[in-house]
């Protein structure tokens, strides 16, 4: 996403790091071990409102220097070896591939009042992801970003459209992605209702992760 928006981070030992603010609802830093201490992310970023930082491991206490929670979230992980579930039937999933259908997508992903600028067409083009749609005729009811790197699949931003069901949309999206990566861990991270439904379709919670927003 940063690639997308002409910005550049760093990635060090213990934290992915942006000196410039990332585009809204992108941290500034990630940490990347459990050992990551807040000098490591704090150091390297513009502190200032809307400063925001992904705790990997939830384990930083970053109040005293004027964050707080965001929010909290559980990381996820399927195994290869399990069974894709059945696609919805009358739900067709495809890749997108054009400018309008991604931007079809962010419209549909946040309800007609989500920041869809967010989503550039230049993320089309990069080998590293996918956006998926999933389709009941003319009506694109469900999507997910797919991320593919190392050994595993991530996947992100899943929604079902106007409030539909989200265990056919995890189930439609995992059963594209198990057909196009086969025998490939899927990941990714949860909260809420959203978590629910992934643990309903195989995925298991692996550990917590919070979300700091200074300001």
């Amino acid at each position: 996403m940063c690639r997308a928006h002409g910005l550049s981070g760093v990635l060090g030992a213990r934290a992915w790091t942006s000196g410039s603010r990332t585009p809204l609802l992108y941290p500034d830093a990630v940490t990347l071990t459990e050992d990551a201490t807040a000098d490591d992310v704090l150091d390297a970023v513009s502190t200032g409102p809307g400063c925001s930082v992904k705790d990997s491991f939830a384990t930083l206490d970053l109040s005293g220097a004027g964050f707080h929670v965001l929010f909290e979230a559980q990381w996820l992980h399927r195994e290869p070896g399990l069974p894709a579930p059945a696609a919805p039937d009358g739900v067709v999933w495809s890749r997108l591939d054009t400018p309008g259908e991604l931007a079809e997508w962010a419209a549909a992903w946040g309800g007609g009042d989500g920041p869809a600028h967010l989503f550039r067409p230049e993320l089309l083009s990069d080998p590293s992801v996918a956006f998926l749609a999933g389709r009941a005729g003319d009506r694109l009811s469900a999507g997910a970003v797919v991320s593919r790197g190392g050994d595993a699949v991530g996947i992100s931003n899943l929604f079902a459209a106007d409030g539909g069901d989200l265990d056919a949309a995890w189930a439609g999206c995992l059963s594209t992605v198990y057909a196009r990566w086969p025998g490939v861990p899927v990941v990714g991270y949860e909260q809420g209702d959203d978590l629910a439904a992934a643990v309903r379709q195989g995925c298991v919670p692996v550990g917590p992760l919070r979300v700091w927003l200074a300001g």
